[in-house]
């Protein structure tokens, strides 16, 4: 595999963790509307792997900011000093499952700052793959010295996503079936952003949880219209699955801006616009 910025292989991570600079290891299980995944951590995670709970610690309360508002940043760098993140270390995280929720925590950790942050790339099944060693139990790391820096930058509100879609590419990362408004098993409506384009983020991995590789995914997107210069911006239904998305642009070489607030928020006003169907408009 090509070394990428954003994402790494078991192997290399392998590598760099018998290395002179480890990485810290931030555990993110998590599974939308399911149990706890402590207790998964516990019974076995990467050596060292500290677990971070994405409901309560990459999200604050949910309410008029939709289903996983944006932690307070404060709160962000304390959870991640405990977890012994420091802005000199790598940092590499994973998750258990499709790396959603390791991309929400590393846009994140991007977002506030962190010069060197990375996803495991097929999470914890491509470290068994490798026949990798986990650990039990719970894991208590020195205290960090990260301290979040946190701006516009990467960051659209609804009006931000909403002024995208019209001038520049808004993708929709959700399924197509919660796009066109066929179904919707979670917020108040279904449906997408006027303008928005329907593209689904699980197209962006094979069947094995990881990425495509990065020509594979500028063709995608360039069929889906994002092309050089043009402005993007990403939303899901609460910023979770949209970080993926943004994360694969990333890995595509392409900027992207999140919505984090996402369509939780967005359909939470009867007063925003709603289109329905397979078509942008």
């Amino acid at each position: 595999m090509t070394a990428n910025p954003a994402i790494l292989s078991a192997a290399e991570l392998k590598s760099e963790l018998a290395g002179s600079r480890p990485p810290v290891l931030l555990d993110i299980r998590w599974q939308l509307g399911g149990p706890d995944q402590r207790p998964a951590y516990e019974a076995g995670h990467l050596p060292g792997a500290v677990y971070v709970d994405l409901d309560r610690e990459l999200a604050g309360p949910p309410g008029s900011g939709g289903r996983h508002p944006l932690p307070d940043p404060e709160a962000f760098g304390a959870v991640m000093r405990r977890a012994g993140v420091s802005a000199e270390v790598p940092v590499v995280v994973y998750d258990g499952g499709q790396g959603w929720a390791a991309a929400r925590a590393w846009w994140l950790l991007r977002w506030t700052g962190h010069p060197d942050v990375r996803v495991l790339d097929g999470g914890l099944a491509a470290w068994t793959a490798e026949a990798g060693q986990l650990s039990a139990g719970r894991e208590t790391p020195a205290e960090g010295d990260f301290k979040p820096t946190s701006g516009p930058a990467g960051l659209l509100d609804a009006d931000g996503a909403a002024a995208r879609a019209r001038a520049g590419i808004l993708l929709d990362a959700r399924a197509g079936e919660r796009y066109r408004g066929e179904v919707e098993p979670i917020d108040p409506v279904g449906g997408h952003i006027p303008g928005a384009v329907s593209a689904p983020t699980t197209e962006n991995v094979g069947p094995d949880g990881r990425f495509l590789p990065a020509d594979a995914l500028r063709e995608r997107f360039a069929a889906l219209g994002v092309s050089g210069g043009t402005p993007v911006g990403v939303y899901c239904g609460s910023g979770v699955s949209g970080a993926h998305e943004v994360l694969a642009l990333e890995v595509a070489g392409i900027a992207a801006d999140l919505y984090a607030d996402s369509w939780s928020e967005w359909s939470s006003d009867p007063d925003r616009p709603v289109a329905t169907g397979p078509l942008p408009q």
